[in-house]
């Protein structure tokens, strides 16, 4: 079985050497090249092509959100998953709409981060467990237009198309899970968000966590 080419973006040389010989002590992936800063994190992504770039987010040049926002328009099929100590969900929020697949923090347990390197590889999303409970904790306090009580009803399929929608699946993906077509896919999406009344990816990402639907199954 091929083993899952990573990239890593860090500028710190010791933590940088540390997440790559915990990578590269795992069976199923290994590091393909490391950087430094913002600008070359892009070229070499581009270059090399691997399936996850680990981005820390406060990179010098250019800051890791920028760099995955360029990344994302110019290799959408490199998945990044941004690395930080910022717990701030400002952060999580701009990191969303660049284009991140998952967001990590570097005081989590090894473990989180190797397990969100698979997830994201896999097409998934993952929030770290400590910025999950925040989430959803500042949501609760908000008044949430996402109120139970009056949500619309959705069809099974609009539904379904949401949910992948919010693990971080593009419109072709979902045709191909779904066995329909991409314009089937971008109607039920358009459909679903309009009854919902959800504008951006960020807002089903949004709805997806208060629903429980980016919970591991």
């Amino acid at each position: 079985m091929s083993k899952l080419r990573i990239m890593l973006a860090e500028d710190h040389e010791t933590v940088r050497e540390g997440i790559k010989l915990l990578i590269n002590a795992q069976a199923d992936m290994e590091v393909i090249s490391e950087v430094g800063d913002g600008l070359n994190a892009i070229s070499s992504a581009q270059l090399l092509v691997p399936d996850v770039v680990v981005m820390d987010v406060s990179l010098p040049g250019i800051s890791g959100i920028q760099a995955t926002e360029k990344l994302n328009n110019l290799c959408p099929q490199v998945k990044v998953l941004a690395l930080t100590r910022h717990t701030d969900k400002a952060y999580l929020q701009q990191l969303v709409r660049a284009g991140a697949s998952g967001y990590v923090l570097k005081q989590s347990p090894a473990v989180e981060l190797l397990r969100a390197i698979r997830l994201i590889a896999a097409g998934q999303q993952y929030l770290d467990a400590t910025m999950t409970s925040k989430v959803l904790a500042g949501y609760a306090d908000e008044a949430s237009p996402f109120d139970s009580s009056r949500q619309p009803w959705l069809s099974k399929r609009e539904e379904e198309v949401l949910r992948l929608i919010a693990w971080g699946y593009s419109n072709k993906e979902i045709a191909a899970r779904t066995e329909i077509s991409v314009k089937t896919v971008e109607a039920h999406r358009a459909n679903g968000m309009r009854k919902l009344e959800l504008h951006s990816r960020i807002d089903i990402v949004r709805f997806a966590l208060m629903q429980g639907w980016l919970q591991e199954e």
